[in-house]
């Protein structure tokens, strides 16, 4: 398959291609998000030496798998004589390296860092001073370090305080495909699916590239969710069990984490979250959290007009919540199949939370529709309790220029119809907004968001402003 969207990632690369001197790139992100394919796609014919990190190896089984891949590139030393550590491996690639002629750039690959570092192994010390002392008296190498552990990169690459620190000349964290690539990379596969069913299977995937390639064509978002997250041998059956512990060392703190914010679909703050796990505080906890952050798992959001100094805690992960919410009991119900939970009312308020993820996913696309892109917005869910009453809105959009959309998510699966009882939560809502804090100043719009649009009906014209729909979403 031809590579799919990834434009700032490309336009990335092909500076670090332009430029005179040798540039080190770090490419993270979550498990099965496209890295490898990233990288070997839009550096094709570049690459002169590509490896990758054994999961679980040893520091000798790192060292031999190493060397047989730098031997099968055409590197004969590294067969007869295994290098004994990692300053001898890296000695090694230098003397390969310097076989390559030419001033076109020499692209060297090196995949899953994080598991060549084993403990004790002086890998990174090595790798350090195989940038400072070779690569950087070049002008012709570009040095790529992926790993799917983001904390790691982080922490060891990124923030290095050592040999590496700021030597990183570009950095960039892969997330996952917005809606307008998932469309593209389906019919890059000839699946033709409606932009509904597209978000549908969005809800559930949340946009990863390797579950997506799992689709057949042929057959509908129902068939396809029933047969990689139902069936037995389903492709997504036994990911749970596999997403965390393949990425993190002592990965039931993540667990616990992940199962504690299911369960609080706002939020929870730190310390509500260590009242919930029972986990300590401290940089065990602070570690779990920033790993889940940096991986794409969680996000740390501060609701509008909140008096408390740090934000909640989400869980944010398509397929996470999906697995939490229908998969994990599933082989407990008979006849489970998508197509009957889809018709449930658990499955309609499950899809109504599912689409408002997908809206706060496509910020810039909303920003663009509103015609905001020039103009400085913050954005944040809003709630307010009073003695007799309360609201709460889904999406604040407050402007620099003193106007505030209070966008409100609807999913619907045709024209959203606002009705009496709806229309009056939505006056008390905006009177509710517009006297609290310093708000009554500021010009109110209210915004809905659906997939289909709205009847035109007296509700429709007497409180909104303006609309958009899940084509405005796509855009971009």
């Amino acid at each position: 398959m031809k590579l799919i969207g990834r434009k700032a990632e490309k336009a990335t690369f092909q500076h670090c291609l332009d430029s005179s001197e040798s540039k080190l790139i770090a490419v993270y992100g979550r498990r099965r998000v496209g890295k490898t394919f990233l990288v070997r796609q839009f550096f094709q014919g570049k690459i002169r030496f590509e490896v990758a990190g054994l999961h679980n190896g040893s520091l000798n089984d790192q060292l031999a798998h190493f060397a047989s891949v730098l031997s099968k590139y055409g590197w004969q030393e590294a067969a007869w004589h295994q290098p004994e550590n990692w300053q001898q491996a890296f000695d090694m690639l230098e003397r390969f390296m310097d076989t390559w002629n030419g001033k076109d750039k020499k692209v060297i690959f090196l995949d899953e860092l994080p598991w060549f570092d084993t403990p004790k192994s002086k890998f990174l010390m090595a790798f350090e001073n195989f940038w400072n002392a070779y690569c950087t008296k070049r002008t012709d190498i570009i040095c790529v370090i992926c790993g799917s552990a983001a904390s790691w990169m982080t922490k060891k690459v990124l923030k290095n305080k050592g040999g590496l620190h700021n030597r990183v000349a570009e950095r960039i964290r892969l997330s996952q495909f917005s809606l307008r690539e998932t469309e593209l990379f389906l019919h890059e596969k000839d699946i033709r699916w409606s932009r509904y069913d597209i978000a549908q299977a969005y809800f559930v995937t949340g946009g990863v590239p390797y579950y997506l390639d799992a689709v057949r064509k042929g057959e509908g978002v129902s068939q396809f969710i029933d047969r990689v997250c139902f069936g037995k041998d389903g492709l997504l059956h036994d990911e749970y069990q596999v997403l965390f512990s393949s990425l993190f060392d002592s990965s039931e703190r993540h667990y616990q984490v992940v199962e504690a914010l299911y369960s609080i679909k706002q939020g929870l703050t730190r310390n509500a979250l260590i009242e919930k796990t029972q986990l300590l505080s401290g940089g065990a906890l602070s570690q779990t959290l920033q790993e889940l952050e940096e991986s794409g798992f969680v996000t740390t959001a501060m609701p509008y007009g909140a008096k408390q100094t740090k934000g909640l805690y989400k869980l944010t992960d398509n397929f996470t919540i999906f697995y939490l919410k229908f998969m994990r009991n599933a082989s407990a119900r008979t006849g489970n199949t998508w197509a009957g939970i889809a018709q449930s009312q658990s499955w309609i308020s499950w899809s109504g939370l599912a689409f408002e993820r997908l809206c706060f996913a496509h910020l810039p696309q909303i920003r663009r529709a509103l015609k905001l892109e020039a103009i400085a917005c913050t954005i944040a869910p809003w709630a307010k309790t009073t003695d007799d009453t309360g609201a709460q809105i889904d999406m604040v959009i407050e402007r620099a220029d003193r106007i505030v959309h209070l966008c409100e998510i609807k999913f619907a699966k045709s024209d959203y119809t606002i009705d009496k009882a709806n229309a009056q939560k939505m006056r008390n809502a905006i009177q509710l907004f517009a006297t609290s804090g310093n708000n009554a100043r500021k010009n109110i719009f209210l915004t809905l968001i659906t997939p289909f649009g709205l009847t035109r009906n007296e509700y429709y014209h007497e409180l909104v402003q303006s609309e958009l729909t899940l084509d405005d979403l796509f855009e971009g």
